[in-house]
């Protein structure tokens, strides 16, 4: 367990997870997210998965027969200060492959995620325009006090190629 004012429970559901990397990853971002999301505070829980149970649960609660990056699973409509924001779940294998497509490292794009669905815990959504540049501009703002660039920029190409 990593505690600040927001605290991320691990647990691992695939077995072939590096627990250590990820709980080290955690304890890297929680400060910051604390510094941007003053006064939250709640505990969520990170299952650590495959492509084979997230395609089971994106089939089970959004109907979509594939596996996809992150889920997030909120327990309640707006959390009350400390209870439990809800369960965010990664896929290896889809996170591994992105990175790669993306030419971005693992821990990075899992950074991401981990952002990404934890927002969505806290009430965060992209389903119109407005909402969706809210959430991106505190990703990204999240991610670029960690040193990580934005994962929504255009590549930057070189001239003439």
């Amino acid at each position: 367990m990593v505690e600040a004012g927001l605290t991320i429970e691990v647990v691992d559901e695939a077995g072939d997870w590096d627990f250590g990397a990820v709980e080290t990853i955690l304890a890297r971002i929680l400060p910051v997210l604390d510094r941007h999301l003053a006064g939250v505070a709640g505990t969520a829980t990170l299952a650590l998965a495959d492509d084979a149970l997230v395609r089971d649960l994106n089939r089970r609660f959004r109907g979509k027969d594939r596996p996809t990056n992150v889920l997030s699973f909120p327990s309640g409509e707006v959390p009350a200060p400390g209870a439990p924001l809800g369960d965010i779940v990664v896929a290896r294998e889809t996170v591994e492959r992105e990175a790669a497509l993306d030419g971005k490292p693992f821990d990075h794009h899992l950074i991401h995620l981990v952002i990404h669905g934890l927002l969505h815990l806290l009430g965060y959504d992209h389903e119109s325009d407005d909402e969706a540049e809210a959430m991106e501009r505190l990703e990204t703002a999240v991610l670029a006090d960690l040193g990580i660039p934005d994962p929504y920029a255009e590549p930057v190409t070189s001239a003439g190629n």
